[in-house]
């Protein structure tokens, strides 16, 4: 048992000290392409909310003015 925790001492030991060891990037910030990826899939969503926004102001109007059988419209509670 104590040649086992030992063991697992050393491993801990050595696979702490790999972070250490790392080399920081050479470069600080995104490149052009890495932009232009994340600006394409954010074009894609805020394109979408337009006609999700359409439809949901749609759905309001049918449900809050929604005209009667006998031509009535229904009455809104405030």
């Amino acid at each position: 048992m104590k040649n086992m925790i030992r063991n697992f001492v050393a491993f801990l030991l050595c696979t702490s000290t790999t972070a250490y060891a790392a080399v920081a990037p050479a470069e600080e910030g995104s490149s052009l392409l890495v932009i232009l990826f994340v600006g394409f899939f954010a074009l894609i969503v805020v394109l979408q909310l337009v006609p999700a926004c359409l439809l949901f102001i749609g759905m309001l109007k049918g449900l809050l003015f929604h005209e009667s059988k006998s031509g009535e419209k229904r009455a809104t509670s405030k």
